[in-house]
């Protein structure tokens, strides 16, 4: 099993996840926020076409995540995952032959995945993250949301690998040029979480054999890959050197759980 940001940021979120049974390979992609001929580039970056995707997981309607979700399944048949809520606030449009509604706590089967949503607070209709298995290791995924509670800690306990949004520092939020309502809302309780919330986190959920951790969602005004790969570092005790940024243009490269 192993993993990689095709591009993470409020101009396009994707995470490619690839595992194999034995006989043949299963790859999902968790959101797709770009258009379809942006999302071919970077995954024949990464040596994936489209067509070789089994499907789509999208956390929730903002453009940055669902992007070319809907074309994608359209044109080639791709599995489409997506909330009921999520689905009802993309409005008015036409219903791809594979749509799948998901839910908190749904096992869903792909192939030689399975993936398991949770909610998150976020200012979306009905917003899932997820954890993602091949039966033997366990990748978490969790951005979009304006704070972490137990129970997401509890979703997240024993993952060999963390996806975790780092989207802004404080300090960097509140002297930066956003206007006070947007201010407000990437701050609060349902926006983004910051560098030091999603240490926090990290500190409940770390254990020794956790593999990778990736600082996700970065915001390009307000946060620095330096910073948050700092506090996600000293959450873990470990070098910054240890944790993985995931950038808007690149993302970041497979990386192996074994």
């Amino acid at each position: 099993m192993r993993f990689c940001s095709l591009g993470s940021g409020s101009s396009g979120n994707a995470t490619l996840i690839e595992a194999g049974d034995g006989t043949r390979t299963t790859r999902v992609l968790v959101d797709c926020g770009f258009s379809l001929r942006e999302l071919a580039r970077r995954l024949a970056r990464r040596g994936v076409s489209v067509e070789s995707i089994d499907a789509v997981f999208v956390t929730h309607e903002h453009g940055d995540h669902v992007g070319c979700a809907l074309a994608l399944a359209r044109r080639h048949g791709t599995a489409l995952w997506i909330s009921e809520g999520t689905w009802a606030a993309l409005g008015d449009v036409d219903a791809p032959a594979s749509l799948r509604h998901a839910r908190d706590g749904m096992a869903i089967a792909v192939g030689a995945l399975e993936l398991r949503p949770f909610t998150v607070p976020h200012d979306a209709s009905e917003p899932l993250q997820l954890t993602c298995s091949d039966g033997w290791r366990r990748l978490g995924l969790l951005t979009d949301l304006g704070h972490a509670d137990d129970e997401i800690a509890r979703r997240l306990a024993g993952c060999d690998a963390l996806l975790l949004e780092c989207n802004h520092d404080r300090g960097m939020l509140a002297q930066g040029p956003y206007p006070a309502f947007l201010k407000r809302r990437v701050g609060g309780d349902h926006g983004h979480l910051a560098n030091e919330q999603a240490a926090d986190l990290l500190r409940r959920v770390a254990h020794r054999a956790l593999r990778h951790v990736v600082a996700a969602h970065l915001s390009r005004q307000n946060n620095r890959p330096e910073i948050a790969a700092a506090a996600l570092a000293t959450a873990l005790g470990a070098p910054a050197s240890e944790v993985v940024v995931a950038d808007a243009a690149q993302g970041c490269d497979w990386l192996d759980l074994g």
